[in-house]
């Protein structure tokens, strides 16, 4: 079996030369449809077999604070055609943000995980505490597909601790674990020092509470989780201790607690968001994307059939300027990767990339 993946492994290695097996549409671009700029991509399938991408619609300019709402496009064709924006949350001239959803299989429910901020108050000055406000935290859900979401219900006294600051969720999705437990990996910054951490969230109530799980750091932020074959799982974490890789932590106990960080140097990145995607029905078969340089540049995809232990096979989706992303499985079996790049900036536009189907290992 082993050898059938690796031998697999490689012809998806090899099909990357074909333009006419990957197949890329924009999504969001800048400057159209009333914002300026589109950013922090999430993409998840739900249960009926919709594709649902949410970004920030940012109203006035490409920073992170000020006016911005919390978007939604659906496609029921896996991508290949999306229907209109949809507004999930729109607070006003203040920042609606950090979409990070997670489907629950065995409701159909779509979790959406959630940041909010004024928008006068910039994360320096929430950091210092020189703003009006902090940042808090919210959830929404959908019992029909995404067609609707309930008014966002904040959760922050359950999820953030007193001496933070700072605090964002995924930018990415959350997972379910074999268990049933709905997790979603997010950050904060500790008062006074000021320390970066990533740390998770989890829910095993079907989303209707929700609970603080491990903290990991200090020098990291953003992550994205996976379930591994073992039961395991690995938290998959932007790094700020230099040019090294990604940082990953393990956690024997669903998420409750992690185990030491490590670096990944084989996942080299320039300090930003990545994705990272256990395939379904596949042991040990992890994907993983990123801008794959010491720059926000060449957006690729890696793919590990040991459960991140190594990462043998690659294939770049954008050469140019590219910055966060999320993977998503399609209904049919293939991949897709919905992302930010641009031609002069990584922040031009949102991108939806089909991988053809024989590029996937099969079982």
């Amino acid at each position: 079996m082993r050898l059938f993946g690796i031998a697999l492994g490689m012809c998806l290695l090899a099909s990357v030369a074909g333009a006419a097996e990957l197949i890329q549409e924009p999504v969001y671009v800048g400057g159209q449809d009333g914002y300026h700029t589109y950013r922090i991509p999430a993409a998840i399938l739900t249960s009926k077999g919709t594709l649902l991408a949410f970004c920030e619609g940012r109203r006035a300019g490409r920073g992170d604070a000020g006016n911005i709402d919390l978007l939604l496009k659906r496609s029921i064709d896996g991508g290949k055609t999306w229907g209109k924006t949809q507004v999930v949350w729109d607070d006003a001239e203040n920042t609606c943000g950090n979409p990070c959803p997670v489907v629950d299989a065995k409701t159909g429910t779509i979790w959406l995980l959630l940041t909010h901020n004024l928008g006068q108050d910039s994360e320096a000055m929430i950091l210092d505490k020189t703003a009006k406000g902090t940042r808090t935290v919210w959830v929404s859900h959908s019992t029909d597909d995404g067609e609707t979401w309930t008014a966002p219900r904040e959760i922050t006294a359950d999820v953030k601790k007193p001496e933070w600051t700072w605090y964002a969720t995924g930018p990415g999705i959350g997972i379910q674990l074999k268990s049933g437990r709905l997790v979603i990996p997010c950050d904060n910054y500790v008062a006074g020092t000021k320390a970066r951490q990533s740390h998770v969230i989890f829910s095993d109530d079907a989303g209707q509470t929700w609970k603080l799980g491990g903290v990991v750091g200090p020098d990291c932020n953003e992550c994205q989780i996976v379930e591994l074959s073992d039961g395991r799982l690995a938290l998959n974490i932007r790094s700020y201790r230099g040019a090294k890789g990604r940082l990953v932590a393990h956690s024997a106990d669903g998420g409750e607690s992690f185990g030491e960080l490590f670096v990944d140097p084989v996942l080299v990145e320039p300090v930003c968001q990545a994705s990272i995607l256990k395939l379904p029905q596949e042991k040990a078969t992890l994907v993983f994307s990123n801008p794959a340089s010491t720059r926000r540049e060449n957006m690729t995809v890696k793919l590990s059939l040991d459960n991140g232990r190594s990462w043998p096979y690659a294939k770049v989706l954008h050469a140019g300027p590219a910055a966060y992303s999320c993977l998503t499985p399609l209904p049919d079996g293939t991949l897709g990767c919905l992302y930010e790049c641009g031609d002069r900036s990584p922040y031009e536009r949102i991108v939806f990339a089909r991988f053809a189907h024989h590029w996937l290992p099969k079982p």
